[in-house]
């Protein structure tokens, strides 16, 4: 990881929630830091590449990045706040291998996400 990288991956733990590229871009920024705005994309698409942040789409499309270390796994997202969980879905997992199999698919991938509003919301 280049320096650019390691700024972007450590606003992003500073951040400790979803956040999006643009605000990422507007805390280095506050922050003093020199790291353009391209960097900063090209950096989270890599690290979303490798799993080592999780994205989430909102309606509008824009993609939100959070630093995550767990593996594959799912998330139920407030709408309000953004509060996130990050919940187990064996049933998830079981129905996607099956729909493939039964299709004749390999190597699937999928994401689900599950959003509304939490109880403090």
């Amino acid at each position: 990881m280049n320096k650019s990288e390691v700024k972007v991956i450590g606003a992003l733990k500073r951040e400790g929630k979803f956040s999006s590229a643009q605000s990422l871009y507007q805390l280095l920024r506050k922050n003093g830091e020199s790291t353009g705005l391209a960097t900063v994309y090209r950096t989270l698409q890599k690290a979303a590449a490798e799993n080592i942040v999780d994205v989430l789409r909102k309606d509008d499309g824009e993609a939100l990045y959070r630093l995550c270390d767990t593996g594959h796994h799912h998330h139920l997202v407030c709408t309000n706040c953004g509060k996130t969980v990050e919940v187990e879905a064996s049933a998830v997992e079981k129905w996607a291998s099956t729909v493939a199999k039964n299709n004749g698919f390999k190597k699937v991938t999928h994401v689900v996400e599950l959003f509304g509003l939490c109880q403090k919301c």
